[in-house]
């Protein structure tokens, strides 16, 4: 073992895969890279760190709303760009090519070019630490997509891609509430 800066920790617990979190605030759409996202217990809830610094928040507490679209490996040019400039001077979905579709729930679009979309409401923002809550109230899947694997930020500038899968569904079923 050797000694690790502390301020570089959160670099080994790497959490869910990088989403792309979209609003609308009224008058135009726009696009956020969160790469630290939270399942919270098995009901659709999540939690997203952002903050002030970051324009899209403003959208986010004035309307309440998001859709968080998962987007996979092949997309990870259009995910890092989108993370490294900002809607303030930016039509985010003109630069990097990307379809707004209209949710079915909130007024935030959705993005076509996603495996997925999670249609969300803010019920909770948690100053301190820039922890927005969100409950989903639609989702949806794009089965026609060929890339499933998703991308996961180290917090070094590199990505770790999804791998094959391993299925335990059968020995967890007895241990998980309702079942899978």
């Amino acid at each position: 073992m050797r000694p690790l800066r502390l301020s570089r920790a959160f670099t080994l617990i790497e959490s869910g895969p990088v989403v792309l979190v979209t609003t609308h605030d009224g008058k135009k759409n726009n696009i956020m890279t969160i790469s630290w996202t939270m399942v919270l217990d098995f009901t659709p809830a999540f939690a997203i760190a952002t903050g002030a610094w970051n324009h899209s928040f403003a959208a986010l507490r004035k309307t309440r709303e998001c859709v968080i679209a998962i987007p996979t490996v092949d997309m990870l040019d259009q995910v890092v760009g989108i993370g490294t400039c900002s809607g303030a001077d930016t039509d985010k979905f003109a630069k990097f090519k990307l379809t707004a579709l209209p949710g079915k729930a909130v007024k935030a679009p959705l993005i076509k070019e996603c495996l997925a979309n999670i249609e969300c409401r803010v019920v909770d923002l948690v100053g301190k630490h820039n922890i927005v809550v969100l409950e989903a109230v639609a989702a949806s899947v794009d089965p026609a997509h060929k890339e499933k694997r998703t991308v996961h930020a180290v917090g070094d500038g590199t990505f770790i891609v999804d791998g094959r899968t391993l299925d335990r569904r059968k020995m967890m079923a007895a241990k998980l509430p309702g079942g899978l």
